[in-house]
């Protein structure tokens, strides 16, 4: 069962501003070459990733999403005790609690805020944002702070040539807050999850079921689980179903959008989404070969691409989508108000 929300017009929610962040060492496919059995040519031609960015150690998820997150008040102009509330959408916290976003509002001194993560896989940003706008849209709070990002390499097996190779680390943060006048923001949101696709997508080890132990991390069961084919035909295939619904519902075309931000797991995956909703591909966002799939943080990367290549503008239309373990899928129209 699928949830829905068409954005009421009594309060509509808009992106005001959006900093994103990403660790300075990079991790190049000829670097896997000498890691695992791999090729540059292999890497580029399944997948599209050139480079992925590597978390440095002693620091984690927090330390990037604060640091986007500053960028992005930065932006605004404001000051962090002006936020009221933070959602963070990661699936590799610092730690089980306290919560990624209690870290952060500590970290970038947000006092008196509130917050929570959300756990959605891949779909953590875009999950996170519709929670966010509805705390807004309910005439809660002013100004809320959105953060997607993950540090995926902790949860990257570096001998196994299958995963090692798609992931990196990065974060993303946007800030929401009530339109003014004639802006329209966010318009309208599909969101499902499928449980039974648990299995073909997950960190088995690590929680409650099977806590940590000699025998957990022998049997490397603190490493991302993907069964590759089940993950890519459910991303194409739902991706393309939330998109088509969200667009159709509205009364818009592919054509009409300004760009079409899609999470950065795969480029076949991008590139099958785009060709069902009619998309040019120059409108299209893609930034997989600097950052590989950072999970949470590839929307809001993505979005800083968008804005540094020239394809996004105040008044687009925009279209955001995701799809994730869970399994998790979610996407959403919105209008770029800055």
């Amino acid at each position: 069962m699928s949830h829905s929300f068409r954005s009421p017009v009594a309060t509509r929610v808009k992106i005001s501003a959006l900093g994103t962040y990403v660790p300075p060492k990079v991790l190049t496919n000829a670097d896997l070459e000498k890691m695992v059995e791999t090729n540059d040519q292999w890497i580029t031609e399944r997948t599209g990733i050139k480079e992925r960015h590597i978390l440095d150690q002693g620091l984690g998820t927090s330390d990037m999403a604060a640091e986007a997150a500053r960028r992005c008040l930065a932006q605004r102009g404001i000051d962090a005790t002006e936020v009221e509330a933070i959602l963070v959408g990661t699936v590799t916290p610092d730690m089980l609690f306290p919560s990624t976003a209690c870290l952060v509002q500590n970290k970038i001194g947000a006092n008196g805020a509130w917050g929570f993560d959300v756990s959605a896989g891949c779909s953590g940003f875009v999950f996170a944002l519709q929670a966010g706008a509805k705390l807004v849209e309910s005439g809660a709070h002013k100004k809320v702070l959105v953060i997607g990002g993950d540090a995926n390499s902790r949860m990257v097996d570096y001998t196994d040539r299958t995963t090692c190779i798609l992931f990196g680390d990065g974060a993303g943060a946007v800030l929401l807050e009530p339109c003014e006048g004639d802006e329209i923001g966010l318009i309208d949101f599909v969101h499902e999850i499928d449980g039974s696709g648990g299995p073909a997508l997950n960190l088995a080890a690590g929680g409650s079921l099977r806590p940590a132990s000699a025998e957990t991390v022998a049997a490397k069961q603190h490493y991302i689980h993907q069964d590759g084919q089940t993950v890519y035909k459910f991303a194409v295939r739902k991706m393309a179903e939330a998109t088509t619904r969200v667009l159709e519902r509205n009364g818009v075309s592919g054509q009409e959008l300004g760009c079409f931000i899609p999470h950065q797991a795969n480029k076949r995956i991008i590139t099958a989404t785009a060709e069902r909703l009619g998309m040019d591909e120059s409108r299209v966002i893609v930034n997989i070969e600097k950052y590989g799939n950072t999970s949470g943080g590839t929307i809001p990367l993505a979005m800083g691409t968008a804005i540094e290549q020239g394809k996004l503008h105040k008044g687009d239309l925009v279209l955001i989508a995701a799809a994730g373990a869970g399994f998790t899928v979610g996407a959403a129209l919105l209008r770029w108000e800055f």
